[in-house]
């Protein structure tokens, strides 16, 4: 049986964080009533003319310099003529021979190690409207306040060779668009979305297979799932000695396959050509400078410091990193607290646990950064066990308490009273005289039990290292 190789390129759609249009006033408001927030320019009216949002042009300035494009010093928008409900116009205005910027990179983090996939080009173009199907009506609604919010599509070249090496990608990309503040990469709402074209080929093979364009991907999980089913199913027809056709699929997240929506036999005809009522984007040196100084540090720097100065693993640097709210709590955290390693594992593994049961933000959540430091430091400082501060975590994580206030009312401060320790200890191995016996024989390893009945009687609260000593030096250990 021959081995195959999956050849995938993902077009990505980011909705960029203007308050209004691109070529008009209207907001661009999620969630309003229907048909609200619409003109007569984004609703294609005889006479109109569109006027270019400057906020969006540089958005994707700063975008194509952040994964290395080469920014174009002229672009042109063009005309995308297609018949939909959703359309007003009849056309999209977007780019097309000459857009915005081309030809950058972006490097992505994986356990079998790193890769580099190429990005063909970034351009703008306007959101279409939104059709509404009602089954049970037997009608279908449009929605046309989407129409005419301002996009970028990125590109990218087929280097990408697996399901999980295209989630790190998407990844990657929309934390930089979140890093830049040009989009707020919710998938839900459809501000971040992307279609995945998908191909086999035996390996070793420089010819592409025909691929099939994916659909309906609105999450990281349904974009791998649906990427490893198709390449299956590829594999699958191939070895039944049947070729695969080119087409569009939609994936269904409920059943998880992938189901042909239309035949793609050949490019469609969109009949480009060059918007007469939009003049060329012209970009000058200056205001790409401008746009350039306003650059913040994007996350593979940031990921790259965290490694170096915070002395961090990668699996912890790339997480926490991954999201630049949660680079700035742990940022925020580690400097009050001084002990930036234990702030990550604090963050990495109770800290996110809650955030997620909890459905909540990082900018939501009830303990800012400053509890967190306290919390650390209150262990760090032997004020408390580590056992009490993760009883407590969930407590402090959802009033947002001052954790030195919850102890001192809750009368949870460790102890580390040598003589109370040490009444503890003689209880305990007066309570146990069977393993006192047996560690002094060589069974060495029940000092965590002692350990262990020492801090329940103690309810967690004794200095654990305090007690390891006591301990050796009574049973001689």
């Amino acid at each position: 049986m021959a081995e195959y190789e999956a050849v995938i390129g993902l077009e990505v759609h980011a909705q960029l964080l203007t308050n209004s249009k691109l070529f008009c006033s209207c907001p661009t408001t999620f969630g309003d009533e229907p048909n609200t927030n619409v003109c007569e320019v984004c609703n294609g009216m005889p006479g109109v003319l569109p006027v270019l949002n400057r906020r969006a042009v540089e958005f994707a300035m700063k975008m194509a310099m952040a994964v290395d494009c080469t920014l174009n010093r002229r672009s042109v928008f063009a005309r995308k003529n297609y018949f939909y409900p959703d359309l007003p116009k009849a056309y999209q205005i977007s780019q097309y021979e000459e857009p915005i910027a081309e030809h950058g990179k972006l490097t992505v983090h994986l356990e079998s190690g790193d890769s580099t996939i190429g990005i063909t080009r970034i351009h703008m173009e306007e959101d279409a409207g939104k059709s509404i199907h009602s089954p049970g009506e037997n009608v279908s609604y449009v929605d046309l306040n989407r129409t005419g919010t301002p996009l970028l599509e990125i590109v990218s070249e087929p280097d990408i060779r697996s399901a999980e090496e295209a989630v790190a990608y998407l990844k990657s990309l929309r934390a930089i668009l979140v890093y830049l503040g040009i989009c707020d990469g919710n998938l839900e709402e459809g501000s971040f979305r992307c279609d995945a074209n998908v191909s086999i080929r035996p390996k070793g093979q420089e010819e592409f297979g025909t691929r099939a364009e994916l659909k309906n991907l609105n999450s990281f999980r349904n974009v791998q799932r649906a990427i490893e089913y198709e390449i299956m199913r590829q594999q699958d027809v191939v070895e039944d000695g049947e070729a695969v056709i080119q087409e569009t699929r939609l994936y269904d997240a409920g059943k998880n396959v992938t189901m042909s929506m239309r035949g793609k036999e050949e490019a469609h005809d969109y009949r480009y050509f060059p918007d007469p009522d939009l003049i060329p984007v012209m970009l000058d040196e200056a205001w790409i400078e401008r746009c350039k100084s306003e650059l913040p540090e994007l996350p593979e720097a940031r990921r790259n410091r965290f490694i170096e100065e915070y002395d961090l693993p990668e699996r912890d640097a790339d997480l926490l990193t991954s999201e630049r709210d949660l680079a700035d709590y742990f940022e925020e955290a580690a400097r009050l607290s001084g002990a930036p390693k234990k702030v990550g594992n604090w963050m990495m593994g109770d800290f996110l646990r809650e955030l997620h049961q909890t459905h909540a933000a990082v900018t939501d959540a009830a303990m800012r950064p400053a509890q967190l430091a306290e919390l650390v430091s209150l262990v760090e400082e032997g004020v408390i066990s580590g056992k009490i501060a993760k009883d407590i975590f969930p407590d402090l994580f959802g009033s947002g308490e001052s954790p030195k206030s919850y102890v001192e009312a809750k009368g949870l401060v460790q102890i580390s009273d040598s003589s109370a320790l040490e009444t503890q200890v003689d209880e305990v191995l007066a309570a146990n005289p069977d393993e006192v016996a047996a560690y002094k024989g060589g069974k060495t390893k029940l000092m965590g039990f002692f350990v262990g009945q020492v801090m329940r009687a103690t309810k967690g609260q004794a200095n654990p290292g305090l007690v390891n000593q006591i301990l050796k030096d009574k049973l001689g250990g």
